[in-house]
């Protein structure tokens, strides 16, 4: 880390995330992430981050590219990351200009990543993180899920993994050394938000899921989040479409949990990029409206997920920070 912000005393991701960031930076597409020019225009490469396996994530930000390019004389290139430890390398490699990038990242890769801003979906910059289970799986409260097998998002992801790892310990089961090692008291997949809730209600032998709110919430009714969390009642904007998926799709969940609300991901910039189209993009990011990021009435893929960006720092990030902490992690070896 580039200073002592944050505790020394937190564990290093070696194992897991080390390897992970080797394969998911060889898997990074496109055309190797070195900014340039084009035809004399200059380019700028724009890492995606994979939160979920189904949504195609190069067409869902396609209104944003567009954008960009009309505000700023730049041209927008755009690479998928296979994880989220390869989004980070992607910009500590020079591999790219602007990232969608998770909210732990931001703390690993404090020196290498500028935040320009928070991203905003529906009016709320916070989001939320849920552990759920199935109604018939006998699961009633988290304590049921000593010795069970639970389905977990990307080992750097706030909402999918770090943050209900602090939820199942201050419940009172031993995490050990989860999410880069294996936890005591049960059994941990990890993979992505859509792969944890689909592997839950697929698999009998998965007892509980680990995402984000906006991956779980459309199967659980509404009455529960009414009742096990009023901050989520008021902020968040998953709410209002809580339970809608329930009987297209025939699956319904149980919620055991929900956390207190969280910052949601930035999009940031690498800080060493020298060019002066980094500051033009910069505002124009922090400029972009919820018309700017609307596709047109024939696309029929998932729409972009948030509706605007919030000028943000680092300091934003402190209860992610936080959270490292508790679970005694250090991600040193990434950044």
């Amino acid at each position: 880390m580039s200073d002592n912000r944050w505790s020394a005393n937190r564990r290093t991701f070696v194992k897991t995330a080390g390897a992970a960031g080797a394969i998911g930076l060889a898997g990074c597409s496109g055309n190797g992430g070195t900014s340039g020019e084009t035809d004399g225009t200059p380019t700028a490469q724009f890492i995606l981050n994979p939160a979920e396996a189904d949504v195609e994530i190069e067409q869902q930000y396609q209104p944003m590219f567009e954008y960009l390019e009309s505000e700023v004389e730049v041209e927008i290139e755009a690479d998928r990351a296979e994880s989220y430890t390869a989004t980070l390398q992607s910009m500590r490699n020079d591999q790219g200009e602007i990232a969608d990038i998770s909210p732990s990242a931001v703390i690993a890769g404090e020196d290498v990543i500028d935040v320009v801003g928070i991203r905003i979906a529906y009016g709320a910059a916070q989001y939320f993180s849920t552990i759920t289970t199935t109604p018939d799986s006998g699961i009633e409260s988290l304590s049921d899920l000593e010795g069970e097998l639970i389905y977990m998002g990307d080992i750097l992801s706030v909402s999918g993994t770090l943050v209900p790892l602090t939820v199942l310990q201050d419940a009172g089961l031993d995490v050990g050394s989860a999410p880069d090692g294996d936890a005591n008291d049960f059994n941990a997949e990890y993979s992505d938000h859509t792969t944890a809730r689909e592997q839950m209600v697929e698999r009998d032998d998965v007892m509980a899921a680990t995402t984000g709110a906006f991956s779980s919430a459309p199967y659980v009714p509404q009455a529960q989040f009414e009742e096990m969390s009023q901050d989520f009642v008021d902020i968040s904007a998953e709410y209002e479409g809580a339970g809608d998926e329930i009987e297209s799709s025939g699956t319904e969940l149980q919620l055991l949990s929900v956390s207190d609300p969280l910052p949601r991901a930035p999009l940031a910039t690498r800080s060493s990029w020298d060019s002066p189209v980094k500051s033009e993009l910069e505002e124009a990011i922090l400029n972009v409206s919820e018309d700017d990021l609307s596709h047109g009435d024939d696309y029929d893929g998932e729409p972009l997920w948030f509706t605007g960006v919030q000028e943000g720092s680092i300091d934003d990030y402190d209860p992610i920070a936080t959270v490292l902490d508790e679970l005694g992690l250090e991600f040193e070896d990434l950044s």
